[in-house]
């Protein structure tokens, strides 16, 4: 049979390259596997940090906003508590004005009917005395004598008194 030179198989050759290829291979372990792994081992660590650096802000950002959320519900509440007192004060105030302006409306009612009792009462002597006086010349002119003139109006006032008692019952 014919060899093939181009086509060998050299054991010595193949073991030769395997144990390089091992040599090789312990070496970059040694020199970049180890350093590698611990570059790597760094990043994770770091990484990790990171994420819990994350999760704290997380956490920090949900107590912020749970403590905010109680903050507004308590200005709501500040609000209406504010809005109902200020309601309550408006009311009180309208009463007490309403209060004022009726007292005030009665003391001007109650002024004005004795200002009128009054007036009506002067009107009644004045009319009473010039009565006194118109009956006193016409009796007198009638009787032609001289009557006192005090007497005339004490009876006069006593005839209209009777009078205004008789119109009040």
């Amino acid at each position: 049979m014919q060899s093939l030179d181009v086509i060998s198989i050299n054991i010595w050759s193949i073991l030769i390259s395997l144990l390089n290829l091992t040599i090789l291979f312990l070496i970059l372990k040694k020199l970049l596997f180890k350093p590698v792994k611990k570059l790597l081992a760094e990043r994770e660590a770091m990484a990790n940090a990171e994420m819990e650096k994350a999760q704290a802000a997380r956490a920090e950002a949900e107590k912020s906003r749970d403590e905010w959320d109680e903050k507004m519900k308590s200005a709501d509440e500040k609000a209406s508590e504010i809005v109902k007192n200020a309601s309550e004060n408006a009311k009180m105030l309208s009463d007490r004005i309403e209060s004022d302006a009726k007292q005030k409306a009665e003391r001007i009612i109650s002024t004005a009917q004795n200002e009128a009792e009054l007036e009506y009462k002067r009107a009644s002597d004045n009319i009473k005395g010039e009565i006194a006086d118109v009956s006193a010349a016409i009796v007198e002119k009638v009787l032609e004598r001289e009557i006192d003139t005090e007497q005339h109006h004490e009876l006069i006032s006593s005839f209209l008194d009777k009078i205004g008692e008789g119109k009040n019952e």
